[in-house]
């Protein structure tokens, strides 16, 4: 009897235990903060407005925690929540990171800044200093000195251009820059030889450099000195510091200027503590910072996006490691960092992707791919997020792998993503990845894509610390009672304006306090935001660069054999196409003296010549100043004109850009295809 219930009790017995471990490890999904068919509601106080499901109230926040309300105190408040943990993490080639600790920072800044009080500068907001540097610990370091002493921060970078940075140091009466390495320092002497910068008077330079670069300096006024001789001066001659106030200007963000020169948005402590402070609110009981998070930082901190993510780590303790400097060993910088937060813009998940998929080369693993994609997708629909399925295993470990294998929480922002593409990637990754939408004149974000959902095509909701409303734009045909219209924003993450400039404030700030984006939005039933058109003919390329077609299109028309041109780029690709309508009188002519013969149609259909029509005009575009992602990529060589009659041009002969667009579709597509591959 004791052995046949013996007998009967292992399998029931092994039974119990085996239900028992799948109830203990089944995966348990994300749990939603708010109603996901409802993440915004009408305000009471604004009419038309909407804010996020997640307020009690129409009442935006400022602040999340109680001590951090600056970027000085959130610097401060991370030094005690991490007990003095590692705090900037950077390495050599081929060697694994070494850490600044929190401590070593904040003495550094103190430093740092004392020296440049001791130099004659002013603990004051109107105090400016620039830095011109790529990321790396020296910037933290350089910038957290500024907010030591209430001074602020303008920061510099290449891609403006060099007479943007001639503008830059103008126009802000920038008599410090801080370096990174001697040929920026080179870069700022030319201009100072050439009396364009006669108020930059002293380059501090985190490199080494040589008696040469500093001599080059004398000659035209301007004393060079290291990083550590002005941290020397400081510690010998050490200042108490002087905290700034929410209210005081911390940074000032130059963007670049599709026409005209670049506007200097003024973003106080307040305004980026209230968008970090917004994140925090979304994540609040998930994904919340921690002293153990790790994020690597190579996205440009002279841009706001970068800054409001650094903001959020260091208030909550975090480590951030920086890349070596150079893209093309991001993934080896990853995989010695094993980061767990990923800020990421769309162009580098366009590559992740296509990696995946070009790695199921042959029918068999194309199939297995979609297998694992569709399964992986049907759980996150479920709010199961994990990367330790038997897909993952299977299929994605090496994708995740590339990524340090460690990764919990991305945010893509900067610039449109592919619906499709993030739906894939969610999966392929096995981590949260949040969307958000915004602009620097709201400091970074504006709305984001909420915890739990899983949709894609939209750019989430309204973010804590701020209200959003569409308004009328009647020559688009877009109305706000349709759901339709510009994009305006207003709370706490709204920047003062822009530096010397009431004209441009006036016009991106109405007397109701709306910032007005530019940008075209729409409603959805869900209450989440999809942009779906510019106000003006301005756009995003997908590395979050603008674009002012007509710009392009005038410089262009002066090539001989042009008569009409259509300038095309797609938000979610890099590059500019364009179609080419030539001069049926001039391009015989013209290709004749190339060496190309044939009818009309034939030349236009004739590949070499469509190259050198492009190189003439990419001539004309270098001539013109135009920048390399301004440049037309590839064209397409139409033999019909642009007319009213056919839909193509306005009754005042102008481009009817929306319409050329779906007209010429498959073309584009075409050419965006051909060049891809």
């Amino acid at each position: 009897m004791s052995i046949l219930l013996l007998t009967f009790s292992v399998p029931v017995l092994i039974l119990i235990v085996t239900v028992i471990y799948w109830v203990r490890t089944k995966p348990k999904p994300v749990k939603p903060t708010c109603d996901l068919s409802k993440q915004s509601v009408q305000t009471k106080s604004n009419a038309g407005a909407r804010r996020c499901a997640l307020l009690k109230d129409d009442e935006v926040i400022s602040y999340f925690y109680d001590d951090a309300r600056t970027l000085y105190e959130a610097f401060q408040r991370g030094l005690h929540v991490s007990d003095n943990g590692p705090c900037l993490g950077y390495r050599k080639p081929n060697q694994p990171y070494q850490w600044l600790s929190y401590k070593q920072v904040s003495d550094r800044a103190e430093h740092l800044g004392s020296g440049l009080l001791y130099r004659g500068y002013n603990s004051s907001p109107d105090q400016y200093i620039g830095v011109f540097a790529q990321n790396r610990p020296e910037w933290i370091i350089s910038e957290l000195a500024c907010y030591t002493y209430s001074m602020s921060v303008v920061p510099l970078y290449d891609t403006l251009g060099p007479e943007a940075i001639v503008y830059i140091i103008n126009k802000a009466a920038i008599s410090t820059v801080i370096c990174d390495k001697p040929n920026k320092a080179n870069i700022l002497l030319e201009n100072c030889e050439k009396n364009l910068t006669p108020v930059l008077t002293t380059i501090v330079l985190m490199d080494p450099f040589d008696d040469a670069l500093k001599e080059r300096g004398e000659k035209c006024r301007v004393e060079v000195l290291s990083l550590k001789e002005v941290e020397d001066l400081g510690r010998n001659n050490l200042r108490k510091p002087v905290p700034p106030k929410p209210e005081d200007l911390s940074i000032i963000c130059f963007t670049s200027g599709t026409t005209g020169d670049p506007k200097g948005a003024m973003l106080t402590h307040g305004n980026v503590m209230a968008n970090s402070a917004a994140f925090f609110k979304i994540i609040e009981y998930t994904f919340i910072p921690k002293a153990d998070d790790i994020s690597i930082s190579y996205l440009p901190l002279a841009h706001m996006f970068e800054r409001v993510v650094q903001t959020a780590l260091y208030c909550n303790g975090s480590r951030v490691g920086f890349f070596q400097g150079d893209i093309k060993l991001l993934v080896d910088d990853m995989k010695m960092l094993q980061p767990t937060i990923f800020p990421v813009v769309p162009r580098l998940l366009n590559r992740i992707y296509d990696k995946v998929q070009s790695g199921a080369q042959t029918p068999f693993k194309r199939w297995l791919l979609n297998l694992a994609a569709s399964n992986k997708e049907a759980e996150i629909s479920k709010g199961i997020i994990r990367n330790d399925s038997f897909w993952d295993k299977l299929i994605f470990n090496e994708v995740q792998a590339s990524m340090g294998g460690h990764v919990r929480l991305m945010i893509t922002g900067a610039a449109p993503i592919s619906p499709s593409i993030l739906t894939f990637l969610r999966a392929a990754l096995g981590c949260q990845i949040f969307e958000a939408y915004g602009q620097t004149e709201c400091t970074a974000g504006c709305t984001i894509s909420l915890v739990g959902d899983s949709t894609a095509g939209h750019v989430g909701a309204p973010i804590p610390c701020n209200i959003v409303k569409l308004v009328d734009v009647e020559d688009l045909n877009y109305f706000a009672a349709k759901g339709e219209g510009e994009v305006c924003i207003k709370g706490s993450n709204v920047f003062k304006g822009y530096l010397k400039d009431p004209a441009r404030t006036a016009e991106a700030i109405d007397a109701d306090g709306w910032l007005h984006t530019g940008d075209i939005g729409k409603w959805l039933p869900n209450g989440t935001l999809k942009i779906i058109d510019r106000k003006k003919h301005i756009f995003k390329l997908a590395q979050g660069e603008y674009i002012a077609p007509e710009r392009i299109e005038n410089i262009y028309i002066h090539s001989a054999p042009v008569a009409q041109l259509f300038v095309h780029g797609d938000s979610l690709q890099s590059y500019l196409v364009a179609i080419v309508v030539p001069d049926p009188e001039v391009l015989p002519q013209f290709a004749a003296s190339k060496g190309f013969k044939g009818s009309y149609q034939e030349l236009c259909n004739n590949p070499e010549l469509k190259e050198v029509i492009l190189e003439d005009m990419v001539k004309l575009g270098k001539e013109a100043g135009l920048k390399s992602f301004e440049q037309v990529k590839d064209l397409y060589l139409h033999t019909e004109m642009f007319t009213v009659e056919n839909g193509l041009l306005t009754p005042t002969l102008k481009a009817k850009r929306s319409e050329l667009a779906k007209h010429f579709k498959s073309k584009i597509d075409h050419l965006y295809e051909n060049t891809r591959a």
